[in-house]
């Protein structure tokens, strides 16, 4: 494909999703309108955000590269993500009742409000939403890079500039807008391409015929093995599970049955999708199979096999997938950072009248480190089960325990964090491990589960009661939306 038509298209494109997120958020006054939308989203917002954030960089680009390499076992990747949906639609739903703002008041409130949890979950989310949103950069910029034919360091910082214009602008409800337009291009877009590249290639026949007899068993397990399968759905599942844009979601969903709606429905789409990158992945391979990095395996279909009306539209599905997931992780690192972060250094809260100002200035701020962390690595997958077993696997578990154990301490929550850092980094460090695990995230959830239990029988239980925490939270926020400067200490005291 033309490099000039498609940055051509693309460019345009880019323009009508600025021009979107500013006419939908032209009424927005406050932090919370710009950061939650309001806490008012429908269910076709919901469902629609949702879906484009799940289809995002490790569909579009990570899967389908995998499942060049792997055939079926690409298909865990879409697994994983919807079982991991479905359980948060089960499981925490219902904390849409109590109008958080960020996970790391969600996970602070399971033990007490402590400050301690929630300064460094605070700092572990940031971190987190800091990698995901790195990570599609990175897939963004892997495939501009080879659509465009420029140098992959400028094509990472196009990408990063593309999404942060219209989120900047727009906030939370340019997002959720833009996510809804870009899950309807994003479905068309795959599902046209798996049909097309398989007629190409002749049918099924041919499609198993071009792999390795492993990599066409069932999830590819013959090929992977069956536990690095396992875990590979499994850190995708807890991903969802410990995602802060996923929270985000929750937190600013118009009640509980639209929450979880959405979500279920998300989750049966996904699982169904799931097949299609392994599709796609396993086309690209019959018909290329000297790619010299699998991660191209999806722009490759497009711009080579697809005429070009039909290879231009599902190439910009390809961006908007990690355009929109982009723009979720973006917003939710600012929610953290201004919500927990600016807190800790400071002791006070921004004000109100300044929230949306410094929400800009944030956003700037986040994708600019996430940018950072792109310019250092081009390797998708890895970065994606590296990141999520280290930085998130502990916040699942705080999560879980929490959620459902009323014993859980702040002492016991700390030490899931750490235990989830340690086994992960251990089994990163090992790589006999490695290969044996797939990833580290069995080994660190596990770590994370016994080392939260057992500091938490052998601490104090937790005396502050669930509506005194809540207290303690709900003054903090009410501090922020009302201006009042105070230290936070004297007012968590008070709530009491």
């Amino acid at each position: 494909m033309n490099s000039t038509l498609f940055l051509t298209g693309f460019g345009a494109y880019v323009v009508f999703m600025i021009w979107l997120g500013w006419f939908v958020s032209r009424s927005q006054k406050s932090g919370e309108d710009f950061l939650l939308g309001g806490r008012g989203l429908p269910l076709f917002l919901m469902l629609g955000t949702t879906v484009a954030t799940m289809v995002g960089t490790g569909s579009s680009m990570g899967a389908v590269g995998f499942g060049y390499n792997n055939g079926w076992a690409g298909a865990l990747y879409g697994i994983g993500g919807a079982l991991g949906i479905l359980l948060l639609a089960w499981w925490f739903a219902p904390v849409r009742k109590l109008n958080f703002m960020t996970m790391s008041e969600e996970l602070a409130y399971y033990v007490g409000a402590n400050k301690a949890v929630k300064n460094v979950v605070g700092l572990l989310i940031f971190i987190a939403c800091i990698g995901w949103l790195g990570a599609h950069i990175l897939g963004g910029g892997l495939y501009l890079a080879w659509i465009a034919d420029i140098d992959l360091n400028t094509a990472k910082i196009i990408i990063a500039a593309a999404f942060t214009i219209y989120v900047v602008i727009g906030g939370y409800t340019a997002v959720v807008w833009t996510d809804t337009i870009q899950a309807v291009i994003l479905f068309a877009g795959f599902i046209l391409m798996a049909v097309l590249s398989v007629n190409q290639i002749g049918g099924l026949e041919n499609l198993y015929a071009a792999m390795d007899p492993a990599a066409v068993s069932l999830l590819g397990i013959d090929k992977l093995g069956g536990l690095p399968a396992l875990s590979l759905a499994t850190v995708v599942g807890v991903g969802i599970l410990a995602t802060p844009s996923f929270r985000q979601r929750i937190y600013s969903g118009k009640n509980v049955s639209t929450i979880r709606r959405s979500f279920v429905m998300s989750g049966v789409l996904y699982l169904f999708f799931s097949i299609i990158p392994a599709i796609i992945g396993m086309s690209a391979h019959a018909i290329n199979p000297e790619l010299n990095n699998a991660n191209y395996a999806f722009p490759y279909i497009a711009a080579t096999v697809l005429p070009v009306g039909i290879g231009m539209v599902v190439l910009i599905a390809g961006l908007s997938a990690t355009m929109s997931s982009a723009s979720s992780d973006a917003i939710a690192g600012v929610s953290i950072l201004l919500r927990d972060v600016f807190i800790l250094f400071t002791g006070k809260v921004p004000s109100k009248d300044k929230m949306v100002l410094y929400s800009r200035l944030s956003l700037v701020i986040v994708i600019g480190m996430a940018l950072l962390f792109a310019l250092t690595s081009n390797d998708i997958i890895g970065y994606i089960t590296k990141m999520i077993s280290t930085v998130m696997s502990g916040m699942f578990v705080c999560g879980m325990l929490g959620r459902f154990w009323q014993r859980y301490t702040w002492q016991g929550a700390l030490a899931t964090l750490a235990g989830a850092s340690a086994a992960s980094f251990a089994i990163i460090l090992n790589a006999e491990w490695g290969a044996y695990w797939g990833n580290p995230c069995i080994p660190s959830v596990i770590t994370a589960l016994a080392a939260g239990v057992v500091v938490s029988l052998v601490t104090p239980a937790n005396k502050v009661t669930p509506a005194q925490a809540k207290a303690i939270l709900d003054a903090e926020r009410e501090a922020m939306e009302n201006t009042v400067q105070k230290d936070i200490g004297t007012q968590a005291a008070c709530a009491k």
